[in-house]
Parts: structure tokens; C-alpha cells; sequence
């Protein structure tokens, strides 16, 4: 077998669908110690459809916590596995495009699939067998300079940059 291009960093975050994100982050606080993320509140609370982030050790490992809805900005939502991973691994990925890894649309992915998430960039992906995938890099401006901006790459954008330009102040 040969050697990939590129190894997953660690495991960032899950995303669930729940009826209700706010009971639901009542109850994973109350029975499994999980506390809202606060760097992250902007996805929640800047746009329709966001998720709200959700810890037990402080941020280093999520649940994310999507309302279950048709008008999710996103991807149609569903159950998935985020990884991060860093700046050079992220480059790595990146450049390595397409490489027999298909896009939530089943179109392989390309370098220009990344998402500007204006505090990290990230890929979303499927395997053979649909399950959902996202590779986030936290590096946002070494990744602008490094990578989007040598390479022309244009990203993809879920909300206008002015959502979190007001959250920032």
C-alpha cells in the first residue's frame, strides 16, 4: 500500500442534528459536562443555521450542535467527523487536490472547495460509503498568505464577512 499524501491531525468536533440546540446543550452540560465554547459563539448567534460549539475540556475536542432544518446555510447538515490539522498539513491537503476524494456534491474535491469560516478555513468532504467529513485549520492567517493568496485559490463563503467583522467590534 502506498504512503498518503497527507495524515488527519486530531479530532476537532462532531456535528449533530437536534431538534432543539439549545435544550440540547442544556442536557449535555447537565449529564456530560459539556459548556458552550465562547470563541466560537459567533457561528452561533451571527447567522441563521450555525452551529453552537460545546466542550468538555475547554475547546479541545466539540460537539457541534446544529439545529435540524431546511435552511441550513451549509451543506444540507448531517452527522460528521471534523478534524484539524495545521497550517503545513492543511498546504498539504490542499495542493494534493483532486486526489480521489469527492465533495459533499460527489464532484471531486478541488483546491477552490475550501471555506473561509473567518477563523479558520476548512474542507468538507465524503467517503466511499458517504459519510461526511470536515478538515479545519485554526492557522486562518497563515493559511491566506501561504496558500489562498500564492495559489489565487477562491473560497468558498457561508455568511458575508461583515457578520463577523460586527461580532469582532
Amino acid at each position: 500500500m502506498s504512503q498518503p499524501k497527507f495524515q488527519m491531525g486530531r479530532l476537532d468536533h462532531v456535528h449533530l442534528r437536534v431538534p432543539d440546540r439549545e435544550a440540547a446543550a442544556r442536557w449535555y452540560a447537565q449529564y456530560l459536562g459539556f459548556e458552550p465554547v465562547e470563541k466560537y459563539e459567533f457561528w452561533a448567534t451571527g447567522f441563521e443555521g450555525g452551529p453552537l460549539q460545546i466542550s468538555a475540556d475547554g475547546g479541545k475536542t466539540m460537539l457541534a450542535l446544529f439545529e435540524a432544518s431546511d435552511g441550513h446555510p451549509m451543506v444540507p447538515q448531517v452527522t460528521g467527523v471534523a478534524f484539524s490539522t495545521d497550517a503545513k498539513g492543511f498546504s498539504a491537503f490542499a495542493r494534493s487536490l483532486p486526489n480521489g476524494i469527492e465533495g459533499p456534491s460527489g464532484q471531486p474535491l478541488q483546491i477552490h472547495d475550501v471555506v473561509d469560516l473567518d477563523m479558520c478555513w476548512a474542507y468538507n468532504f465524503v467517503d466511499p460509503w458517504g459519510n461526511h467529513f470536515e478538515l479545519n485549520c485554526y492557522e486562518y492567517e497563515r493559511i491566506a498568505t501561504e496558500l489562498i493568496a500564492p495559489d489565487r485559490v477562491e473560497a468558498q463563503r457561508y455568511w458575508p464577512r461583515e457578520l463577523y467583522q460586527r461580532h469582532q467590534g
